[in-house]
């Protein structure tokens, strides 16, 4: 049976929504129940009937993001096509999550950096349903011989560390527009993510060789 608190209703939507902001301006220990339930505009009483507690309310955070994220990509596999296609929908399924949740860099980064230490294993399991993903792609590359056997993880660090790193660096870019390159102040994200489809698919394809023994191209055809 669902517990009560965890139905989605508005309350509990405007919860999530507000305590994302609070949790990506200060961090965890900086964070505020106060100034969360004052944005969502509802009272600490109703807070607390969705949520036990501060530390509930961020795995619940992380939890829905990497639960949508492990659906996403799930879905995106399950299209079907080659290797490289599926491994091209899976980067534009993570940057399309990741760019529907401006708090994640803030966050993310700021958890790693502390270890970790208010993870547990309901938030790591969707976010290891994500990476179980990647690595049935390579996995059927590999097999079909046109991947090099690549360790997911730390493909998985190379797609997702641009797609952080633009965004967390997006207001720097934006206050000194005037200073950095043209090239760089006018950067996308959907430069971002042809990069990083070109750079996974030349470090999977490298020397590869399909069936009939013609070199496996690392160029993507453009229309």
């Amino acid at each position: 049976m669902v517990s009560q608190r965890r139905l989605d209703t508005p309350s509990r939507e405007r919860i999530l929504a507000a305590a994302a902001i609070e949790f990506a301006a200060r961090g965890f220990d900086g964070a505020k129940v106060d100034r969360i339930a004052a944005r969502a505009r509802v009272n600490k009483a109703m807070l607390y009937y969705h949520f036990t507690n501060k530390a509930d309310l961020y795995r619940d955070i992380l939890r829905d993001l990497f639960q949508s994220m492990a659906a996403t990509v799930t879905a995106s596999r399950a299209e079907g096509g080659t290797p490289a296609d599926q491994l091209r929908r899976y980067i534009r399924a993570m940057s399309a999550e990741a760019a529907r949740r401006p708090f994640l860099p803030s966050i993310w980064l700021r958890e790693m950096a502390e270890g970790g230490r208010h993870l547990d294993v309901s938030v790591i399991s969707h976010l290891a349903s994500v990476l179980g993903v990647l690595a049935a792609i390579v996995r059927d590359g590999h097999k079909d011989g046109v991947f090099a056997e690549v360790h997911p993880f730390i493909l998985q660090i190379s797609i997702i560390a641009p797609l952080l790193m633009f965004s967390a660096s997006a207001p720097v870019r934006e206050r000194f527009a005037h200073v950095f390159p043209p090239a760089m102040a006018s950067a996308t994200r959907e430069d971002v993510v042809a990069h990083i489809e070109a750079s996974a698919l030349a470090t999977l394809t490298a020397g590869r060789r399909r069936a009939g023994g013609s070199i496996v191209s690392t160029q993507r055809s453009r229309r």
